[in-house]
């Protein structure tokens, strides 16, 4: 069993409005066999604590377009790691220092990649944390 095509579709959402708000290394992470609770996990990180809440802004505004709001939300105070909650996926957006501390991808790398079509330097980004890490 494989990710909902309606989870897929909101985590391509999600990242291309983090990819506005110029995150980096936007991953996603098919983890629907590993966990009965979500099918994606999309992860993204910024340099600073004010760029992760705009980019927190914008998923959250763009997923808000769709009538789409978090179950859950954690982290907004600090701005260090927010949580946003969709039950279908849960977004995790990092401080690029924190990313690098829980390295949630290596925790995860039994599960595969979803291709978030983005086309453009956020999925070559991706690409290259990836591979740094094998």
């Amino acid at each position: 069993m494989s990710a909902h095509e309606q989870s897929i579709t909101l985590a391509r959402h999600a990242a291309r409005a983090a990819a506005d708000k110029l995150a980096e290394d936007i991953v996603a992470l098919d983890v629907s066999e590993r966990l009965a609770l979500t099918d994606i996990f999309l992860i993204a990180s910024a340099p600073t604590e004010r760029q992760v809440n705009a980019i927190v802004d914008g998923i959250e505004e763009e997923l808000l377009k769709q009538d789409l709001r978090p179950v859950r939300r954690e982290g907004r105070s600090e701005g260090r790691w927010v949580l946003l909650d969709y039950a279908d996926i849960v977004i995790h957006v990092q401080h690029a220092e924190d990313r690098v501390f829980y390295a949630l991808e290596r925790l995860w790398k039994d599960c595969p990649v979803v291709d978030l079509e983005l086309g453009d330097d956020a999925s070559a980004k991706a690409v290259t944390s990836e591979e740094s890490e094998a």
